[in-house]
């Protein structure tokens, strides 16, 4: 398979990376368009794939055309995008906030998946969900979604506009888990520890505690029993917690992502 990406920055060489490293796309193969002449420069120095710093003809050889770039710098884009695209090729789209049918009457092109996927993609652990124009085939889409698995995991979504509730939940979630992270670094500096000591404790029981989730068969409510004991100290500051709304706090703040996302999607 035969892929080029316009857009060359962090989520675009994630998603080349894992194609590499899982030998889905040849190096040969794989096309890196990037107009910021010193991280071209960066690229071709990797060897991460043919570097060019132009959008011309030679794209329509390849079988995907991954959009990678920002979506405010989509329009400066699209119409020499338009006048080299051919009818055959699949057109992946990870740019945030535009939608399947803008894309189509940009480019004039109905072979459209869009996807939103997270930076753990950067490790290969990220999650990505996907959508696709109805002219899309199934055998199109199981290519695109095997190259998407190979940045973490992939789920296909019927309803594209369920797209904004992805950008909201596992799109902006990463940061929303550092957020709190650093909250709990913080109080562990405040009650006396060292940064790096702090750190530490807070990041390995994260850690542990994301492989208690996935592998105990328990459901986060009894897991949190099993924690907080009657009287104890963390049933107090899960009281506190309650007390300050931090879960609804926490969900409002995931709506109003979903908000913003729909309104950018307009």
């Amino acid at each position: 398979m035969k892929v080029a990406i316009v857009g060359a920055g962090n989520m675009g060489m994630a998603f080349a990376k894992s194609f590499i490293q899982y030998d889905l796309v040849k190096k040969e193969h794989l096309l890196l368009i990037e107009k910021n002449a010193s991280r071209a420069e960066a690229l071709q120095q990797e060897k991460a794939g043919v570097v060019v710093d132009t959008i011309s003809p030679k794209m329509g050889e390849y079988d995907l055309v991954i959009l990678s770039v920002k979506p405010q710098d989509f329009p400066s884009v699209q119409d020499e995008l338009k006048a080299v695209i051919k009818p055959n090729q699949v057109i992946l789209s990870i740019m945030a906030g535009i939608s399947i049918e803008k894309i189509q009457e940009a480019l004039n092109h109905r072979l459209v998946v869009r996807a939103m996927p997270n930076t753990p993609a950067l490790l290969g652990m990220g999650m990505t969900a996907f959508s696709a124009a109805g002219d899309i085939t199934l055998s199109q889409l199981k290519k695109v979604e095997n190259l998407i698995n190979s940045t973490g995991r992939a789920v296909f979504l019927e309803e594209e506009s369920l797209l904004d509730a992805v950008t909201a939940l596992s799109g902006s979630g990463p940061a929303y888990f550092f957020y709190l992270v650093k909250a709990m670094i913080e109080a562990g500096k405040a009650m006396g520890f060292e940064d790096s000591m702090a750190s530490l404790l807070v990041k390995q029981t994260m850690l542990g505690s994301f492989h208690l989730i996935n592998n105990a068969d328990k459901s986060l409510d009894e897991l949190i029993k099993a924690v907080a004991s009657k009287g104890g100290t963390t049933e107090a500051a899960l009281k506190r917690f309650e007390e300050g709304l931090l879960a609804e706090n926490l969900k409002e703040g995931i709506f109003a992502a979903q908000k913003r996302a729909t309104e950018l999607s307009k």
